[in-house]
């Protein structure tokens, strides 16, 4: 949504602009309606596209009498050519893919954002979020609402995209969208093939925050850092650099990074169900 030369306003300015109070924008923020960019020191900033959906919610509000899910409902029922659309938005930026495509299954499928929410068991204001930023969702969430929708993250992330290399140079990877705080996901082949081929670059302290499981078998090799796997609630593997590890994704699996800096992977899964 940002860019150069884009005028970002302050909490108070945003709230006296839009004629609600600030603690307003705060409980908005919170029930998903509006998520206003961070600055550097974690401040929120807010720009002339959150305004004007600002202004949308205060009217649905007030002249319609609409609860925040039923406000979510009629922001996402919009014109989709109006430039505060999420999916407007998402055209124009490749990182909100994820959460459009995961709209849009939920559309298809007629399902309400409480609806999916309360099935995959997170709050709707979580899914809302994911929605319009393709942010804020550990990577078992994510599992869970691709499997939910009966697709893979890989898919998703725009993995099977019709152009791609055949040949990928050191440092030229192509990221997915980052969905989970901590967790970059780069691609070392591209394509609908019968392999999913990644490095995954985790924070210090960057985890799966939670087990998942799919079809297919993984493998798993240590190129720095430091991982622990936990398979099946009771298994604990701690790896090193030149560790490996093989497991069938049918088993639940959940992960973090134990090392003080970033753990990178090598990881693969085959056929393509993660």
């Amino acid at each position: 949504m940002s860019g150069a030369g884009t005028i970002r306003y302050k909490v108070a300015e945003a709230a006296r602009l839009a004629g609600v109070s600030a603690s307003t924008l705060r409980l908005w923020e919170t029930q998903g309606l509006v998520v206003p960019e961070r600055s550097a020191t974690g401040h929120r900033q807010y720009t002339d596209a959150d305004l004007a959906r600002l202004k949308r919610i205060s009217w649905f509000r007030a002249e319609r009498g609409l609860n925040p899910a039923a406000i979510r409902e009629a922001l996402e029922a919009e014109d989709p050519n109006d430039d505060t659309s999420p999916a407007a938005s998402s055209e124009s930026n490749p990182d909100l893919q994820v959460g459009r495509k995961l709209r849009s299954l939920r559309h298809a499928a007629g399902k309400t954002l409480e609806q999916v929410a309360s099935d995959v068991g997170i709050v709707a204001s979580v899914l809302s979020t994911l929605e319009r930023t393709s942010q804020g969702v550990s990577v078992a969430v994510l599992h869970n609402l691709a499997e939910y929708f009966g697709t893979t993250v890989s898919s998703l992330s725009g993995e099977e995209e019709p152009e791609v290399r055949a040949l990928v140079r050191a440092g030229e990877w192509r990221n997915w969208p980052r969905t989970t705080p901590g967790v970059t996901v780069q691609l070392l082949a591209e394509g609908k093939n019968q392999m999913d081929c990644h490095r995954f670059v985790l924070a210090p302290g960057a985890s799966s925050e939670g087990a998942y499981r799919h079809d297919g078998e993984e493998f798993v090799y240590v190129l720095s850092g430091r991982v622990e796997f936990i398979l099946d609630s009771d298994q604990f593997y701690d790896l090193h650099p030149g560790d490996s590890l093989y497991f069938e994704s049918r088993r639940r699996h959940a992960w973090s990074n134990r090392h003080d800096g970033e753990t990178v992977l090598l990881w693969v899964n085959t056929p393509p169900t993660f």
